[in-house]
Order: structure tokens, then C-alpha cells, then sequence
């Protein structure tokens, strides 16, 4: 970076500048701008010492601006600065050190403007005040837009990452955010609060017959079958491996167990092979039925829903035990 010249020695007007735009004094404003020195950067070089609390105008060529996550306006998002743009505006107003990283991406000439100065012009000038402020309202605006997409996209991904890929149930994140929330409603609301666990029944040997890949239709097909049986208010989940969960929420014991039946019968004739029609019968399920009753946590109410299925699985599978 070298100066190459002078506001008041260089060819360029104050008109040039978009902050100084229709000034009411422009001969005023010039004779102000007249000693600001004028550099030069080549193409890639840095500005240097610009962390100083100054405000630079590009006149010529283009520049990046990476903004620090410190300004609290963004996160390394880079912008480019076109002739007549301005950086640094935030700085001067805060009386802090510019934490943006200036870089010209052509070879460019750029105007320096003390924070000093720029006072002087704002008490000189109501159209600077006027432009600095719409300029400043159009960052802010346009940065609350980039954050809201930020958060819409976390969300995004906060979402994708609670659901299992490969059969489009919840997941084990998804229960251990969740669940917690349901049982203390359960209790506060004295509503019951349903938990069925379900296990394919000789799984490792359907894998060994088949392979992997047909295991991996097969858990899709069960996943389908309790998607297929839910009211909306309910929840599917793979707990890991080929062990499910279903939970029902405002729902009685009773009505809980007929669920699982139903559950239990509709892996019966499901088929994990659309093309070869062959039945669901090579993997069917056991399930086990708890109702979260009082005093019980959600560890609780798994570990019932669990002993449960432990029966149903040594009474010879493929059936409903409740708790």
C-alpha cells in the first residue's frame, strides 16, 4: 500500500463518494476532504492499518471486506465494496478498532477519511448524516435477513439430524429431547402416557439369510407399518438396531394394548419385498406395553415398557406383553 496522492490533488469529486451524494456544499466539502490521502493496493495486497477507526471510500477498482464475528453483525461473511462504497462507517460511529479484513481483489485506489473528520462532515453536512444513517438501516435490515435464514437452516438441521435415515423415524436424539418434556407434561396434566417397545424378532438370523441389504428393508418395512397405523398425536422412533418405540400420548392402558395387537398383527402381513411379494412373517415382532404411572421418570417408563418385551420375547415371540 502506498499514497499516491490527495483528495484535493486527484481528479475524483466529492459527487464520486455515495455517502457525500448531493451534499448541499460540495466546494465545502472537497476543500474538508482536501488533505485525506489517497492509496493505492495491488491486486491481493491488504490494507494496511486497517483496523484503525477510519472510514475508507473505494474510488476505483474493487475491494473484499471479511467481516470479524467480534462486530456481532456477522460471522466471516466477505462482501465486495465497489467505486464510491464505504467501509468502516460502524467503527467510526463506536469510537472502536475496524475489525473488518480489507483486501483488493483488483488493483484499486482508496480514499482515508479520519474518524475526527468524519464528524467534522457530519456536523458540516445533513446529507452525510442522512446517507450514513440510510446506509446503516440497510446493513442492519439485511443483516437480521441473513440471520433469520441462519436460524431457519440450524433449525433445519436441527431437525434432520433428530431423524434416522434409513427408516425416516425419530431417532435416540429426538427421544432424549423429547420424552423427558412428555412425562413431565404427563404428570402436571395427570394425562397417561403410553410407551411401546418393539423388537423384530430374530433379526441376526434375517440379516445372515438375507443379507444386509434386505435387513435394511426389512426395518424400513416395519418403520412403514407403524408410521402407517399412528393417529398424527403419536410417535415413532428406532431406539437402536431393530428395536422401535411407539409412544402414545392420552392414552389409557387398554387402549394401548390394542395398539400393540395391532401393531403386532400388521408386521404379520406387511411385505419387505414389494417385487417378490415374500411376507413380513421372515422377521415378525415382539412388543412390550407400559403407561407411565406416578413417581416414574422416563427411564422408569422405558425400562417397564423393556421387561415388558422381555416377556413377550421368552413366551415365544411374536406377541404383546403388557407391564
Amino acid at each position: 500500500m502506498k499514497q499516491i496522492s490527495t483528495f484535493g490533488s486527484s481528479s475524483y469529486q466529492v459527487g464520486d463518494l455515495q455517502l457525500l451524494r448531493n451534499a448541499d456544499d460540495d466546494s465545502a466539502i472537497a476543500r474538508m476532504l482536501a488533505n485525506c490521502p489517497i492509496v493505492l493496493l495491488e491486486t491481493g495486497e491488504e490494507l494496511g492499518d486497517a483496523g484503525r477507526a477510519r472510514l475508507y471510500i473505494l474510488l476505483r477498482g474493487a475491494l473484499s471486506v471479511a467481516t470479524d464475528t467480534r462486530t456481532g453483525m456477522a460471522d466471516g461473511t466477505v462482501s465486495k465494496i465497489l467505486p464510491g462504497e464505504s467501509v468502516g462507517e460502524q467503527s467510526v460511529l463506536d469510537e472502536e478498532a475496524n475489525l473488518s479484513s480489507i483486501t483488493a481483489l483488483e488493483q484499486s485506489e482508496v480514499l482515508m477519511i479520519e474518524a475526527d473528520l468524519v464528524w467534522q462532515l457530519i456536523d458540516e453536512s445533513n446529507i452525510l448524516a442522512r446517507n450514513l444513517l440510510r446506509l446503516l438501516s440497510f446493513r442492519i435490515r439485511a443483516a437480521n435477513a441473513q440471520l433469520r435464514r441462519r436460524q431457519k437452516l440450524g433449525e433445519f438441521y436441527r431437525q434432520l439430524s433428530m431423524i434416522d435415515g434409513l427408516t425416516g423415524l425419530y431417532n435416540r436424539a429426538w427421544l432424549n429431547d423429547l420424552l423427558p418434556t412428555m412425562v413431565t407434561t404427563a404428570h402436571s396434566s395427570n394425562a397417561p402416557l403410553a410407551l411401546i417397545m418393539i423388537d423384530l424378532d430374530h433379526f441376526k438370523k434375517f440379516n445372515d439369510t438375507h443379507g444386509h441389504l434386505a435387513g435394511d428393508q426389512a426395518l424400513r418395512a416395519a418403520a412403514q407399518v407403524l408410521s402407517g397405523a399412528l393417529r398424527p398425536t403419536d410417535f415413532a422412533v428406532r431406539y437402536g438396531g431393530e428395536e422401535m418405540m411407539v409412544l402414545l400420548p392420552q392414552t389409557s392402558d387398554k387402549v394401548a394394548a390394542a395398539v400393540a395387537e395391532r401393531l403386532c398383527e400388521r408386521m404379520r402381513q406387511a411385505s419387505v419385498f414389494a417385487d417378490m411379494r415374500q411376507p413380513l412373517p421372515h422377521i415378525t415382532a415382539s412388543l412390550g406395553v407400559a403407561v407411565l404411572q406416578p413417581q416414574q421418570n422416563e427411564q422408569d417408563l422405558i425400562a417397564a415398557a423393556d421387561a415388558a418385551l422381555y416377556r413377550a420375547k421368552e413366551s415365544g415371540r411374536d406377541r404383546v406383553a403388557a407391564a
